[in-house]
């Protein structure tokens, strides 16, 4: 107990000294600077300003509430990053949500580590100290490498040694943004996951890519499933042909026998479709209303 009342003390010693004007620091080579940067200080939360290069875009209002109750009963655990902008101003480097949940609940001040750098520093630290966080979904964590290849000018070879990832999963990230923006939000908002956007990619129209998306959400293809239809999709170049295709090779073999005797017996293609439960239903399209009536008098010839 006694340590952490001195180590707060110290943290309020400290937050005195960065609101003394003549102490105003704004290099590591400062007076006093190695008093305050990579140290613990207890910040004014209205001196905070979120970072612009923040990677992550979408908080989750239930679980900024769940943790802003949490810091509420055991305060900030982790303190967050911030670098000096001016005297008394910071910016956000990492600890968004921390700092989100904080206001949320009211708090005056809010534990900090101070760095001192410049924009490409504050965008590089922010970017690789957040692509380490696990709840990034895959299309933030796409966008996060592409910015640090677009404006720190890195290769995939420099940045695979800066995030402790191997090149080709970095290569396999940067391929999502190829996807169409629709199945990008869908990958965002959790409908599908990175194995079927990988799949999806091997796929150059847009249109196409659209339509096995839906089809993923609508009847809840594996990643699996998604692999075998684009497979079938790059043979036939039609997706319901694909589809049917698809469907087609798991059915049992009675069962493909039996749609070539309907199909013969009505002189027009079957669809079928089979649960996985065994259980099914025989489509019997039609074009018209003569295609209908001949289908009909079949059918009541058979009673």
């Amino acid at each position: 107990m006694a340590k952490a009342t001195k180590k707060q003390a110290l943290g309020r010693g400290l937050s005195a000294l960065l609101k003394d004007p003549e102490n105003d620091i704004k290099s590591a080579s400062d007076k006093n600077a190695d008093k305050v940067v990579g140290n613990i200080v207890e910040l004014d939360i209205n001196t905070i300003e979120v970072n612009p290069f923040q990677p992550r875009t979408n908080f989750n209002e239930d679980t900024l509430k769940e943790l802003a109750t949490s810091i509420k009963e055991l305060g900030v655990i982790q303190p967050i990053t911030v670098r000096k902008l001016e005297f008394n101003k910071y910016q956000l480097v990492s600890g968004e949500r921390r700092f989100r949940a904080s206001k949320l609940i009211g708090l005056k001040t809010i534990p900090a580590y101070i760095r001192i750098a410049n924009d490409q520093e504050s965008l590089e630290m922010a970017l690789v100290e957040n692509i380490q966080r696990q709840d990034l979904d895959p299309i933030e964590i796409a966008l996060s490498y592409q910015r640090l290849i677009d404006e720190i000018q890195l290769t995939q070879e420099q940045l695979s040694d800066r995030v402790g990832k191997k090149r080709s999963t970095i290569a396999n990230y940067l391929r999502l943004l190829k996807l169409d923006p629709i199945i990008q939000t869908g990958m965002r908002d959790g409908f599908i996951g990175m194995g079927h956007g990988r799949a999806l990619i091997n796929i150059d129209d847009k249109s196409a890519q659209i339509d096995i998306y839906e089809r993923i959400v609508s009847q809840s293809l594996s990643v699996r499933e998604t692999e075998n239809l684009v497979k079938k999709y790059k043979e036939t170049k039609d997706v319901d042909a694909a589809a049917k295709a698809e469907e087609s090779e798991e059915m049992p073999k009675h069962i493909k026998k039996g749609i070539k005797d309907f199909e013969e017996y009505f002189s027009t293609q079957i669809d079928v479709k089979l649960g996985k439960n065994g259980k099914g239903k025989l489509i019997i399209p039609f074009g018209s209303e003569h295609e209908f009536m001949r289908l009909k008098k079949l059918i009541k010839s058979e009673k």
